[in-house]
């Protein structure tokens, strides 16, 4: 009897698709006890040359204009779609029935189009002129706050992650993202996809692993501005909020989300990774008087 080799499947991080620097991996089952696939265990180590990766990505993805970007995240709908049946598939290996898998990947398709459309438009809902006392103008804009490292949603294999990746790069940021330790497939196959949809190397980077182990580093490091949490253990979110107090990042606890609903996809979690910039600039004066707004 012939027995089957498993597919190893990689972490991704700066654009290609290295083993874990550990050497160590896992394998991943569903309720049935079925062997699925050898899963890297991500090390510390490859989560600092993630961030690196993210951190070098960084001031060309954040200065990228706003429909390519757009153009960018509709290009990833459109290669999920090319591939649908895989994820459907790999969704149904890990305790999906087929409805179920389906109408996931129908949501991550759609969610990627409705976050590609808010592109070229968030920034005109959250700008804005300011009043002010004196001969100026004061306007505020959001910008990126930089490298984000993401914990995803650990009960889901596919829009989970493309739930919590989207928001983050619309934006201009770069980020580093833990997937689910129980249903991993999704995560590197998504990643396949991302390699193929023009992101740039490093904008988005995927690690397999333990939670426990990596959620330290994944809070501490003094490279990452902005960590993403989306569950409810208390310890790990006291953790994670000590450990952002080392360089004041941004703690966004996504852990009320209920990804399948509408109400989980909103321009307010772009806004969330985003810093708000303030310029004043004089008003000049026309004809020795001063101009009005």
């Amino acid at each position: 009897m012939r027995l089957e080799v498993l597919k190893t499947y990689k972490i991704y991080i700066g654009g290609k698709f290295p083993r874990t620097e550990s050497g160590r991996y896992y394998i991943a089952e569903n309720k049935k006890g079925d062997k699925l696939a050898n899963v890297c265990l991500g090390s510390r180590k490859d989560f600092r040359d993630a961030v690196g990766a993210a951190r070098t990505a960084f001031s060309d993805w954040a200065s990228r204009a706003a429909f390519n970007r757009g153009q960018i995240l509709y290009r990833i709908a459109e290669m999920l779609e090319g591939r649908k049946g895989q994820f459907i598939e790999e969704l149904i290996k890990q305790d999906s029935s087929r409805v179920q898998a389906e109408k996931e990947v129908e949501l991550s398709i759609e969610r990627l189009i409705y976050y590609a459309g808010w592109c070229d438009k968030y920034q005109q809902v959250f700008s804005s002129v300011n009043p002010v006392a004196s001969s100026h103008f004061n306007f505020s804009t959001p910008e990126p706050t930089g490298v984000v490292s993401i914990i995803a949603p650990q009960d889901s294999s596919l829009l989970g992650l493309v739930s919590v990746i989207a928001p983050i790069i619309v934006g201009g940021n770069t980020c580093v993202v833990l997937a689910s330790s129980a249903k991993p497939l999704c995560a590197v196959t998504f990643a396949e996809v991302l390699h193929s949809s023009d992101v740039p190397g490093g904008v988005v980077n995927i690690i397999t692993g333990k939670v426990p182990e990596l959620l330290n580093w994944f809070s501490n490091h003094m490279d990452v501005n902005a960590i993403v949490y989306c569950a409810n253990d208390k310890e790990s979110i006291q953790k994670i909020q000590q450990n952002a107090t080392l360089n004041m990042k941004r703690v966004l606890l996504w852990n009320h989300q209920q990804w399948p609903q509408l109400s989980s996809q909103s321009p307010y979690l772009i806004c969330e990774a985003q810093e708000i910039k303030t310029t004043w600039h004089p008003i000049e004066n026309i004809g020795g008087a001063k101009s009005g707004y």
